[in-house]
């Protein structure tokens, strides 16, 4: 089982360590974090020593950052990084802050001194994700007629454009329906059935690798009498919109 826990997004600092040469190591981490990136020192040989760090999407082809360790001086190459990039000249390392979902990728040290102390880092950062919205199935309660529509009620739980992520219902700490989004930023719902007096706890979960956010439902205040379709329409665009762009601008 799985326990439910509602996250509360804070800026956190990722450090990574033990990258021997010609290996790839992975890191995930959140949209504002700060992340550092380090290489073994003994790789730097000699106080005459040029540092380079590298970044692509695909292929780290791209100067950011370099470091002239004899003349004690090190800058930013690159203007996306500018501002949010800083190095040890001693130790060489690349500490990347507020990163952003384009900073996903590969970074690459070279160090001129020493041509087989080459490392690579896999930097995936991952979006802040928005609080679900819980609303009532309108389609459902529409088509509901006599003792089904008092005995039974229809929600939906959807979130709007999300990747890598999966929407989840949970009946206490089970869950019990799942989604989940791939590579594309698409919308995601997902529908629950409860009765009126269903005195059960269920909650709607947003999680990716790293991050979740939860929305407990709330059976008596929205299985109520059925209110009309576009009243229904709005309510969802309204609370969708306000948790997504809410979420970015945290």
């Amino acid at each position: 089982q799985k326990e439910i826990i509602t996250t509360t997004m804070c800026l956190c600092a990722f450090t990574l360590f033990g990258v021997e040469a010609g290996e790839t190591k992975s890191l995930s981490v959140m949209e504002g974090d700060s992340v550092t990136l380090h290489i073994d020192v003994t790789d730097i040989q000699g106080s005459d020593a040029v540092i380079e760090w590298m970044f692509g999407a695909e292929n780290p082809d791209i100067v950011i950052a370099e470091i002239n360790r004899a003349a004690n001086i090190s800058h930013v190459t690159d203007e996306i990084f500018r501002d949010r990039v800083k190095m040890d000249s001693q130790t060489g390392s690349l500490t990347i802050t507020n990163i952003r979902t384009t900073d996903s990728g590969l970074y690459q040290v070279e160090i001129t001194t020493n041509k087989e102390a080459e490392k690579t880092f896999n930097v995936t950062v991952y979006a802040l994700l928005p609080v679900p919205v819980i609303i009532r199935n309108t389609s459902q309660c529409s088509s509901s007629s006599g003792s089904s529509s008092v005995s039974k009620c229809s929600l939906l739980c959807s979130v709007l454009n999300v990747n890598h992520v999966t929407l989840s219902w949970y009946k206490g700490n089970s869950v019990i329906s799942s989604i989940s989004a791939s590579d594309l930023s698409i919308s995601l719902s997902l529908p629950l059935e409860v009765e009126h007096q269903d005195k059960n706890t269920y909650s709607c979960v947003l999680n990716n690798n790293i991050s979740n956010q939860t929305k407990h439902l709330d059976i008596s205040q929205l299985c109520q009498p059925c209110a009309g379709t576009s009243e229904m329409i709005l309510v969802l665009y309204t609370e969708l919109t306000a948790a997504t762009y809410g979420s970015q601008t945290t």
